[in-house]
């Protein structure tokens, strides 16, 4: 349930989701206006790339998608469960998450298309780290999930149950993240252009090192 989680995890997915908002402003302004943190609009695209389209522009599409999925992958390789846990190495997936962006920002600022793969790998990896707490689907880089569960809360207090507020809490913190990211990219972006994405890198990289100093404190005790 999400009243067990530490008080900790609406500070963290404020700060995820935020992340993704911004990553995903750098996709949609750099990059032929094709987002990078969720896939739907990605796969649609693939589509028609390969039925009316450019087979180049397909092949960027299909190599997004599946750098999403390795992604993925890595977070599903490092993280056992799926449940939050102190001692998991969620430092370490953050922390490849930051080298993901780097290097994504290295590609983008020398020309080369090659960033977007990084970038959405970084994406896949933070999305499956967040996947899942206590049982409760929580995605940071998209907000349509988030919308549709709020939607169901809503609709079920009519039916008399409760509401859980610290739940409703914790999308409402994704969701002004995940605006706030966006605004926040696009501000940057329009000064700095792909050496943006070297302040999302940075954030993964403090929450992977506030991460393991927590731990490392919760542990000594």
């Amino acid at each position: 349930m999400i009243s067990k989680l530490p008080k900790w995890v609406e500070f963290g997915a404020l700060i995820l989701s935020l992340i993704a908002g911004f990553v995903n402003a750098v996709g949609v302004l750099g990059f032929d206006h094709q987002s990078i943190s969720h896939l739907s609009g990605t796969a649609t695209l693939l589509g028609t790339e390969i039925f009316s389209g450019s087979l180049q522009k397909a092949f960027q599409l299909l190599g997004i998608l599946l750098s999403f999925l390795l992604g993925a992958s890595i977070a599903g390789f490092l993280l056992h469960g799926s449940t939050l846990k102190l001692g998991r190495h969620y430092d370490t997936a953050l922390f490849i998450e930051f080298i993901l962006l780097l290097i994504s920002s290295w590609f983008l600022t020398s020309g080369s298309h090659n960033g977007y793969y990084f970038a959405s790998a970084a994406c896949g990896l933070q999305n499956a780290l967040a996947t899942t707490y206590s049982g409760a689907i929580i995605r940071t880089t998209h907000v349509t999930g988030i919308f549709t569960d709020l939607g169901i809360m809503l609709g079920a207090i009519f039916r008399g149950v409760t509401l859980d507020k610290r739940k409703v809490k914790l999308f409402v913190f994704i969701i002004l993240g995940f605006i706030s990211g966006g605004g926040l990219g696009a501000l940057c972006f329009s000064r700095y252009q792909f050496m943006a994405l070297l302040l999302p890198a940075i954030l993964c990289l403090l929450l992977s090192i506030s991460y393991r100093t927590y731990l490392n404190r919760t542990s000594s005790r």
